[in-house]
């Protein structure tokens, strides 16, 4: 009899937190868009065939615990291409990446992967990629990202 009342007991504590936490949820979850403007800036290492064409892809995602639960189908990684302008030994490419993604409070903070591609006719490939860059989740609009590569 004792652990039947125990377990009422527990059982009616667990489901009030559960419900505290879930509305918290719901009231704390913030949509936030506009669009990241991110440029490479790249090294180039060693002379390139002059037909190469030197591509730069984008992705960018909220930290996972950052979605809000509510709202799975929203937690969509936005990804951007660009082409890349050659100067001499430098190149400069440039995505901008559209995003709209439910989030809680928990945190600020977004992480950018990339990866840039050096490809010739002749199909030599030079890449370079990268999975973790942090940046900070603009409060509104969008913002411009600045990342320094070598291929």
């Amino acid at each position: 009899m004792k652990c039947a009342r125990i377990f009422v007991l527990l059982s009616a504590v667990l489901a009030t937190a559960f419900n505290a936490i879930s509305q918290q949820q719901r009231t704390s979850a913030t949509t936030v868009s506009g669009v990241y403007s991110v440029t490479f800036n790249l090294n180039i290492a060693s002379t390139l065939p002059a037909d190469t064409t030197i591509t730069c892809r984008a992705q960018i995602a909220p930290n996972s615990s950052d979605l809000a639960l509510s709202n799975p189908g929203r937690a969509v990684t936005p990804v951007a291409a660009g082409q890349a302008t050659v100067s001499g030994s430098q190149a400069t490419c440039a995505a901008e990446i559209p995003f709209s993604w439910t989030l809680t409070a928990a945190n600020d903070t977004v992480t950018l992967s990339y990866q840039i591609d050096a490809v010739s006719r002749s199909g030599a490939v030079r890449s370079s990629a990268r999975q973790t860059v942090r940046a900070g989740l603009p409060a509104s609009g969008g913002a411009n990202l600045h990342v320094n590569a070598t291929i």
